[in-house]
């Protein structure tokens, strides 16, 4: 089985894809980019201003599900500059403060909407 799941709470699908899937007890997350929901612009600001709003994105789409950021396993961040590792991981650590899941973290050439970060997540459904 395979479900579809979406929610007002994080930003429209900008392409065609779905927010997330549940699978096999799992959610899986599409990356997430520090789009605001209530305008579907990019938000202002640092890599840091961004990381805090992909993770309030990923936080809703799997609260929508059942789940939480407290139930990820692991995490994938892509980031424009690793030069902003230091200051993404700063954030990221306020929202992962005990057993913060297996991660990955590479530096691409561009993003979506040229944003600093996208973060996708898989959860325990």
């Amino acid at each position: 089985m395979r479900e579809v799941i979406a929610t007002e709470q994080a930003p429209k699908a900008i392409g065609p894809y779905s927010q997330a899937i549940r699978a096999a007890g799992l959610i899986f997350t599409s990356g997430q980019v520090a789009i605001d929901p209530a305008t579907q612009q990019v938000v202002a600001g640092d890599v840091s201003a961004q990381t805090e709003r992909v993770l309030k994105n990923v936080d809703a789409i799997l609260r929508e599900a059942g789940s939480g950021l407290e139930k990820v396993v692991r995490c994938t961040v892509f980031l424009k500059n690793m030069g902003d590792f230091a200051a993404m991981n700063e954030v990221y650590g306020r929202y992962f403060k005990q057993a913060p899941p297996a991660r990955s973290t590479v530096e691409v050439a561009r993003l979506p909407k040229d944003v600093q970060v996208e973060i996708d997540a898989i959860a325990v459904g």
